[in-house]
């Protein structure tokens, strides 16, 4: 280190230890007018592990003020949860240059289960889903770097890169308890996310929403208007494998079913987290179609906002399996130094009070299929509309919970007081009083078959 490094490396380390020193006598004053004397304390403490390591450490070039700062606050945050992490300035301006420009990825949605990142649910035709990447795959390696090290952002960061160079993932496939290999190709990932309309037998819509983006509310009111305009008379929107997307996409899709003004999802946090709601917008409403969502595991964040939401209302009868449980709020927080904090501060709720995060929305009909159908079930519908099955892939199977998903709606339809192939179309309170009913009846038959099992009987959602 030459003169002029050495001489900006002190001014840097005094003007941080400067900053350390005025916050910490900021905060004494805060805790003594707060009572706060543990906190107090234990910053006493940091202080002096701190200065303990500057005086006595063996290796001098590791103690720098950044770098103890740095790392105490990586750990603190991190010790969370773990969406939550400390964002130093340089990963900072990476992570707001990702957001901002064009970048490659695999096209694969992860969260956390069981402290490994894990899939929810590859995109169809991606690089991932090519390689072979199915829901609830967990990746233990990235590029060699065990994942269980690394908080959530670390790890699709990691993922993430220039189109054309690859990732090397160690995936562990709990379904058949084996741990395999896999070199993925980034590339630019295009997102079709209204996928697979049709009309179905009795004159019932059909429509795939994979993720939630700028387009998707767009895109399903032009789908909806269309169908309704070739005169279905049920509907049903699949869900599953959907991993959630942007909140102000799943207010707008839930508008479309919820009358004006009315709550949607609303925000918590602590005592001292303002609570945010976020209320039904105004324009073309479908809730005189009566309506199935279809969810299963890889259905989580958005995609339960709107699931959660519509059943409150008795809006659609939801159908297939518990959904991932993906509700929570992380905010970033800009630092002086240009480092940020994404922090964890609020949890979603549906209309309800239910809180999504760790819960996940439980449908009103539970169908239960194997991991291994459920793969299947995922490929089929990842396929480009209209084409058919590879020579190499595996047959179609029956879809049992669209099959499910047909009858209630089939069952809605006559409920409402017309025939299946009738022009006539209900109000939006008849659907909503037919729903209900059709909800209330599946509660009191799950608490039935509770009860003669010996089990307590299961919570009604609200």
């Amino acid at each position: 280190m030459n003169g002029k490094q050495k001489f900006v490396a002190g001014v840097l380390g005094t003007v941080l230890v400067l900053n350390l020193v005025i916050g910490f006598r900021v905060y004494c004053a805060i805790a003594r007018e707060s009572d706060e004397e543990e906190g107090l304390h234990r910053l006493r403490q940091f202080v002096t592990v701190m200065q303990l390591i500057q005086k006595h450490y063996v290796d001098k070039t590791d103690v720098a003020y950044e770098k103890l700062v740095y790392g105490a606050m990586t750990g603190m945050v991190g010790s969370l949860d773990r969406f939550s992490s400390f964002i130093p300035p340089t990963e900072y301006i990476d992570m707001r240059e990702e957001t901002e420009g064009e970048f490659g990825g695999i096209g694969v949605f992860i969260s956390i289960r069981n402290d490994r990142p894990t899939v929810i649910a590859p995109m169809p035709d991606s690089p991932g889903m090519k390689a072979g990447l199915q829901a609830k795959d967990q990746i233990v390696e990235i590029d060699g770097v065990l994942s269980t090290d690394l908080p959530l952002p670390d790890a699709i960061r990691m993922i993430k890169g220039e189109p054309g160079t690859s990732v090397s993932l160690t995936v562990y496939r709990p379904e058949t308890n084996q741990t395999f290999k896999v070199d993925v190709v980034r590339a630019i990932i295009e997102i079709q996310t209204i996928r697979r309309p049709a009309v179905l037998p009795g004159q019932i819509g059909y429509l795939l929403i994979t993720q939630f983006n700028e387009n998707t509310a767009d895109d399903l009111r032009e789908t909806l208007t269309q169908m309704r305009h070739d005169g279905i008379r049920g509907l049903i929107v699949d869900l599953r494998f959907n991993p959630g997307g942007l909140l102000t996409s799943a207010i707008d899709v839930s508008s479309m079913f919820v009358e004006h003004k009315k709550l949607i999802v609303f925000t918590e946090g602590n005592k001292r987290t303002k609570k945010q709601e976020y209320n039904s917008l105004s324009g073309e409403k479908f809730s005189d179609l009566p309506c199935v969502l279809l969810i299963n595991e890889g259905s989580a964040s958005a995609a339960e906002i709107v699931a959660g939401c519509l059943q409150d209302y008795n809006h659609a009868v939801v159908i297939g399996e518990q959904s991932f449980g993906k509700g929570s709020v992380q905010s970033i927080i800009e630092l002086d130094d240009g480092s940020a904090l994404r922090l964890t501060t609020s949890k979603y709720y549906t209309p309800g009070r239910r809180v999504i995060h760790g819960n996940g929305i439980e449908p009103d009909i539970i169908v239960d299929i194997s991991d291994e159908d459920a793969g299947q079930v995922h490929r089929q519908l990842s396929r480009p509309d209209g084409a058919e099955p590879e020579t190499d892939e595996p047959a179609n199977i029956e879809d049992l919970q669209l099959d499910q998903g047909v009858e209630i709606v089939l069952d809605l339809i006559r409920r409402t007081g017309g025939e299946v192939n009738s022009s006539a179309r209900p109000s939006s309170a008849s659907v909503q009083n037919a729903t209900q009913a059709i909800r209330e009846e599946l509660a009191v038959a799950t608490e039935a078959g509770n009860a003669a099992l010996g089990d307590a009987p299961a919570p009604v959602a609200p």
